[in-house]
């Protein structure tokens, strides 16, 4: 947790030098797998996330053993079998965009290009979102999937029909400024 807190500083440290930073402890991510077999759900709702809009940069990272299911079993299995959270104990995004935010208050669409980092495999990804300016800080809300294989997490053949190949990923994040 010293690393992860250390790494999401370093970062709000060089975005907060060079303009309007927004910080949160508190963003949340929840994936959903539907399938004809079962439906898996889960939330973490201890994601660290830093936007600066003066930069156009955004950086998100998460524990991924604070991901909460409905049953525990679904948990174990996630963390032990699939994402391996003890080897590979967090998921990362930075990223950047092009659109010019204004400091007014509104809801502004953005395509995000940057890297997920997710068991131990980088990809680069585009994510539309949803940047909402607000008197006293920033929300920025974003949906997108993701396929477990483009991360090299091997699905057993035995559990294979309860696991979506695409999970649809959530994000959401209740920004303060960063003074």
């Amino acid at each position: 947790m010293k690393k992860l807190t250390t790494i999401l500083m370093a970062a709000v440290s060089y975005m907060s030098a060079h303009g309007q930073t927004y910080l949160t402890r508190n963003g949340q991510v929840s994936f959903y797998s539907k399938t004809p077999m079962e439906d898996i759900k889960a939330v973490n709702k201890q994601v660290y996330a830093a936007i600066d809009l003066s930069t156009k940069t955004v950086a998100f990272t998460l524990l991924l053993k604070a991901f909460l299911f409905d049953k525990q079993l679904m948990q174990d299995h996630f963390n032990e079998n699939y994402v391996e959270s003890d080897k590979y104990p967090k998921a990362s995004f930075t990223g950047s965009f092009k659109e010019n935010i204004p400091a007014t208050p509104g809801k502004y669409p953005v395509e995000i290009q940057g890297q997920l980092t997710l068991h131990g495999v980088s990809q680069p990804v585009k994510i539309p979102a949803t940047l909402e300016i607000m008197p006293k800080g920033l929300s920025s809300t974003a949906i997108f999937t993701v396929r477990p294989s483009d991360y090299n997490i091997k699905i057993p053949s035995l559990v294979k029909e309860k696991i979506a190949s695409q999970i649809t990923v959530e994000v959401s994040a209740n920004c303060s400024t960063v003074k």
